[in-house]
């Protein structure tokens, strides 16, 4: 008599003679690993974080942006826009001014100091990922999007706030 498998399915071996299901796991670490080295090397050369970065760029490209509009250029979430900024403002790198327009709108500039590190930046500014995303062709990203939705539908986990985090955060 054969008895039932009483592992429950987060103890399960996982596959280990599937040559592509490892080779798509060491793809996965070899993003995540240079991803995570790069965002170091922006750290250690201008001291800010990666994310810290992203935003000084986007500042550069539209100044006087405000803060809802940032956001939505970094795909992260509004509140996390919002912290960003403050921490750069506290470090001297943002300035916020009112609109002249609408008073309770507030505009970001970069101050000489920000624009000092963004001409040390080792590039891309904008990340790795994101960089690296744009040099795909449309039909190439449609596929990524729709294989990655799948992989995300076999997690048994998903921290769904980690989505609108920048990955320099994570």
């Amino acid at each position: 008599m054969k008895l039932a498998n009483t592992k429950p399915p987060h103890l399960a071996s996982p596959p280990s003679g599937d040559p592509i299901t490892l080779l798509v796991l060491k793809q996965f670490r070899l993003i995540y690993g240079s991803v995570r080295q790069h965002y170091r090397d922006v750290e250690h050369r201008c001291g800010v974080s990666g994310s810290q970065l992203w935003v000084l760029h986007e500042l550069a490209r539209t100044p006087g942006v405000g803060v809802s509009e940032l956001a939505r250029r970094l795909s992260i979430h509004q509140s996390t826009g919002s912290q960003l900024v403050d921490k750069l403002e506290a470090r001297g790198l943002v300035s916020k001014t009112r609109k002249a327009e609408d008073q309770r709108r507030v505009g970001l500039q970069l101050t000489d100091k920000a624009a000092a590190i963004l001409g040390s930046a080792p590039g891309p500014v904008e990340g790795l990922l994101p960089q690296a995303l744009q040099g795909l062709t449309d039909e190439a990203l449609e596929q990524l999007q729709a294989s990655l939705a799948q992989v995300i539908a076999q997690l048994t986990c998903r921290d769904e706030p980690s989505a609108d985090t920048p990955l320099a955060d994570l």
